[in-house]
């Protein structure tokens, strides 16, 4: 039967083609693709070019991304939806503006005895509920290998994250996945590494003390991890693993693994 959707879709991946040797670049340029098999980059090809299409990328002065670093971008931001059906998960924003530094963004918090307190904190990211994501360029740049580092993730995890309202820690599950499982696997770990950080504040912890900040944080972190330092976060919380497994329906551990029996590089520098 004929698709509206499935049309639009063809049209555009033909009027945009990347070719073969520069998606050969970027799938060279970022260590977290490495090992996915031929379907897989062929897909996330795809799904670049379409995001590329559907979002606006606003440079500020200083910031010139030409297309091979676009595509790094795209591809960063649709490998958490590679195992996902092709629905539109990346809802409620149309533009990614990027900042050619760390930017200051106005905060403000109510504590418990109804005091206002208002200070600007220094950031690399950040989303917007029915807004736009800002990434600072030095981030993106630095993001996309196996040093649980992923700027660009973990901003759209928050973008995920809001499919269900405010950011809070709990995306739309499956109907295969049960919130329960969700939340226990995600209260444990969170608690576990507040009490950590309340006990040493420097304390060296399983992930990012950042993810201590609240529910949302932590899920963009975990997610940050889950794919970019799958072994640090399996290890630290097998649990809050599975549950990211069964959610984004992908086992980026089991790939890292294998190219670490596979390939010197890797055995030798799993981080590299």
């Amino acid at each position: 039967m004929w698709s509206f959707q499935a049309w639009r879709r063809h049209r555009i991946l033909e009027r945009y083609p990347v070719e073969p040797a520069l998606w050969q670049q970027v799938l060279d340029s970022l260590p977290i693709l490495d090992g996915l098999s031929p379907d897989d980059t062929e897909r996330l090809r795809e799904r670049s070019v379409l995001f590329l299409h559907a979002k606006r990328l606003t440079a500020l002065p200083d910031v010139e991304p030409d297309l091979p670093a676009r595509l790094r971008l795209a591809a960063q931001a649709e490998l958490p939806l590679l195992a996902l059906p092709e629905l539109d998960w990346y809802q409620g924003f149309h533009e990614l503006v990027l900042y050619p530094e760390d930017f200051l963004s106005p905060q403000k918090h109510r504590d418990s005895a109804g005091v206002i307190h208002e200070w600007d904190d220094e950031r690399s990211g950040e989303a917007w509920q029915q807004g736009p994501v800002i990434l600072a360029w030095p981030g993106v740049e630095a993001s996309g290998g196996w040093d649980a580092y992923n700027l660009v993730i973990h901003e759209l995890a928050h973008k995920l994250d809001m499919l269900n309202g405010s950011a809070n820690g709990l995306p739309p599950l499956h109907p295969d996945m049960r919130i329960s499982d969700w939340a226990e696997a995600m209260q444990a770990a969170f608690d576990d590494l507040n009490a950590r950080l309340d006990a040493d504040p420097d304390a060296e912890t399983p992930i990012d003390p950042y993810a201590a900040q609240d529910p949302a944080e932590f899920f963009a972190v975990a997610s940050e991890y889950f794919f970019s330092g799958p072994d640090l976060l399996e290890a630290g919380y097998p649990a809050v693993y599975a549950q990211l497994a069964k959610f984004y329906r992908q086992d980026p551990l089991a790939r890292l693994r294998h190219l670490q029996v596979e390939h010197p590089a890797y055995r030798s520098a799993p981080g590299a």
